[in-house]
């Protein structure tokens, strides 16, 4: 992507779709009484406008983008030979040339005639250069489609003209108003097939300019277009004399996206360290936003120290200032804490910090997300643990509407309360996309499950701090001979769980200790009474039972926890309340076959019978801990061996 930026180049990489299209120098004009350098060095400094194009299947994004690129003489005669062969094997003209082949590379979007990917490709003119993300159109690559617009500053939306405003055409709109894009192409496509007639794309220009106003889409250019014979593509055609609008080329060459510079201050995330040795320590980064000069006073967040900018340190040597989009090194005044994921900030204009907010998030794993789940955020350099406390409301983005949830799909949109473990510097998505938007990932697999815009910070985060109390965890547990203990038994559902944490209780009591069991059922009768027994509320069920446990331990109690507790995930996020040590995980290990035979509830029965639905181990999974610090073997030993199995674990 850095050569990307520096000109007309032979290849880009991309997170999606790889293709490269070179600017021979035998296509490029000469420069006319200039130097080469300095031709090169115009052509190095032209502006960058990233834009994507959306809409509903078979608008013809890719025929678009594979049309500019013919037209902008940007291909190779190997290349077009290739595109003429192609279009007579895949194409979808009748033998002509189907400029969509230039972009629909995999081999299934060539089978089936559609986009799938997100395929990025570079070119540039004589006034800009360009980075394009060909977004895909069906429903299930919502995901794909987010991926593209999350850097874009421009949005081309085709709409068939025979069709109109689709399904689709909506829901791109509204993933492109979510990611903050506010400048719209509206290119009514396949005006031939129309006839070209200016009252078909004045009625479809109106209806799109309503949709972006409810969307708060601020600017919306349309243009009539037939991006398969190429009117309006570069220049205005013959064929639609009642426009005088721009073409497609003649608006993406001169539109301004920039925001101003002087609605942000100064914004580094420090992304590295630089301690090459004991006399040098800089904090190295590219601007997020604002402008930087030595002497500035700056404040580092989330700490609040201040300092004062010493140097501003680059390869290629000091700078007297320096802005948004370069990357340097910053040395201060005075030596701070400062690590990776903290942010530099100009001390007049700091940015926020809080670990509470309301987010906008699209979920994009296939497994749901279960709001009190325990996920990882990386928003910046900065990676801290996360949770979703509350999902609002998701959102219909066909139509727009709220909808009550519990949790969330593939592809579903909504808007949430986030928690963090600890403070974070962030601004709202609206006015610094670095700052405001971050991405889930899962604790286990490490894939990215979700990405988020923040909206604002919850006014409760800021508002509550802990209050020191004089007679602390420790104070208590010394004046009852005991290291405070959260014992958690785990196991399914007549496993023995509640049996040996009873016998545990006594023989803790009959020795002197302090303890206290916390049990499944018995919670279900008061604190948990609310909750069911579906996915999202057996989350809740352990969150609530771990924080009071919690509070427990800090009591100076050995507290017992005997739950099922079927999810590796929320038994992880208990353990993570805890000190180093104090979490004692128990695996009751029986087999389900022996759990069934042992129960004289029935449970089981009525479960298989259907009677009971999301039972743990009939319909609804149980994760066995993986490293648990006892497994107990019910089939090898009695309940009274076990528990004083556990016994002389607490004593060593």
């Amino acid at each position: 992507m850095e050569q990307a930026e520096r000109g007309d180049v032979d290849a880009i990489e991309t997170m999606g779709s790889v293709v490269a299209f070179a600017s021979p120098e035998s296509r490029l004009p000469s420069p006319a009484g200039d130097s080469i350098a300095g031709y090169l060095q115009q052509h190095e400094h032209k502006s960058l406008l990233r834009f994507i194009t959306c809409g509903s299947v078979d608008d013809g994004k890719s025929t678009l983008i594979g049309r500019l690129l013919h037209d902008t003489r940007l291909l190779f005669d190997d290349q077009l030979a290739a595109l003429d062969a192609d279009s007579r094997r895949h194409g979808t003209q009748n033998g002509e040339i189907d400029f969509a082949l230039l972009v629909d590379g995999l081999a299934a979007e060539r089978e089936q005639g559609i986009t799938i990917d997100v395929a990025y490709r570079f070119f540039g003119t004589e006034k800009r250069k360009f980075i394009v993300a060909d977004c895909p159109g069906h429903e299930q690559y919502t995901r794909n489609m987010a991926t593209g617009a999350s850097t874009a500053a421009l949005a081309v939306v085709l709409v068939d003209a025979r069709k109109g405003l689709l399904t689709q055409t909506r829901r791109h709109s509204y993933i492109v108003s979510l990611l903050g894009i506010r400048h719209v192409l509206l290119a009514v496509n396949k005006m031939d097939l129309v006839g070209f007639d200016q009252a078909v794309f004045e009625r479809i220009a109106g209806e799109y300019r309503e949709l972006a106003a409810q969307l708060g889409i601020e600017h919306v250019t349309a243009v009539p277009l037939s991006a398969l014979h190429g009117h309006n593509l570069t220049e205005r055609s013959a064929q639609t004399p009642w426009y005088h609008g721009p073409s497609v080329l003649e608006h993406l060459e001169s539109v301004d996206t920039e925001r101003s510079a002087a609605e942000l201050g100064f914004r580094l995330p420090v992304q590295w360290v630089n301690r090459p040795n004991q006399d040098f320590r800089g904090f190295a980064g590219t601007i997020a936003a604002g402008t930087v000069r030595p002497g500035d006073e700056i404040v580092a967040l989330p700490s609040g120290r201040r300092s004062q900018v010493q140097r501003i340190v680059t390869a290629d040597g000091d700078l007297e200032v320096a802005g948004a989009g370069q990357a340097v090194t910053l040395t201060l005044a005075d030596e701070l804490d400062i690590s990776r994921g903290d942010v530099i900030a100009n001390a007049a204009q700091s940015a926020q910090v809080a670990d509470q907010f309301a987010v906008h998030l699209l979920w994009m794993d296939t497994q749901p997300l279960l709001p009190g789940r325990s996920y990882w955020l990386k928003i910046g350099a900065r990676t801290v643990s996360a949770s979703i406390t509350e999902i609002k409301h998701k959102v219909d983005v066909n139509s727009q509407a709220q909808l009550a949830a519990k949790h969330l799909e593939l592809n579903e949109v909504a808007y949430c309360n986030l928690s963090l473990d600890q403070p974070i510097a962030f601004e709202a998505y609206l006015d610094n996309r670095e700052l405001g938007s971050f991405i889930l990932i899962d604790r286990q697999s490490h894939a990215t499950v979700a990405a988020g815009t923040v909206d604002f910070a919850l006014r409760r985060a800021g508002n509550i701090h802990w209050q020191p109390v004089d007679v602390d965890k420790a104070a208590r547990a010394r004046s009852k001979h005991q290291k405070p203990r959260c014992v958690w038994f785990t196991g399914l559902s007549g496993s023995g769980k509640s049996t040996i944490a009873n016998l545990v209780d006594k023989q803790l009591h009959a020795l002197g200790h302090h303890s206290f069991v916390l049990d499944g059922d018995n919670v279900r009768h008061g604190l948990n009474k609310d909750l069911g027994f579906t996915d999202e509320d057996r989350v809740e069920n352990i969150r609530r039972v771990a924080e009071v446990a919690k509070l427990m331990t800090d009591a100076g109690l050995i507290v017992l926890v005997s739950f099922i507790s079927p999810f590796r995930a929320e038994r992880r996020l208990a353990r993570e309340l805890f000190e180093d040590g104090e979490f004692v995980e128990v695996f009751v290990d029986t087999p389900l076959a022996e759990a069934e035979r042992r129960d004289v509830k029935g449970l089981y029965a009525k479960a298989r019978a259907g009677k009971i639905p999301n039972f743990t181990g009939i319909d609804s999974p149980y994760e066995a801990p993986e490293a648990a610090e006892l497994q107990l073997d019910t089939l090898e030993h009695d309940a009274q061996a076990l528990a004083q199995r556990v016994i002389d674990y607490l004593r060593d």
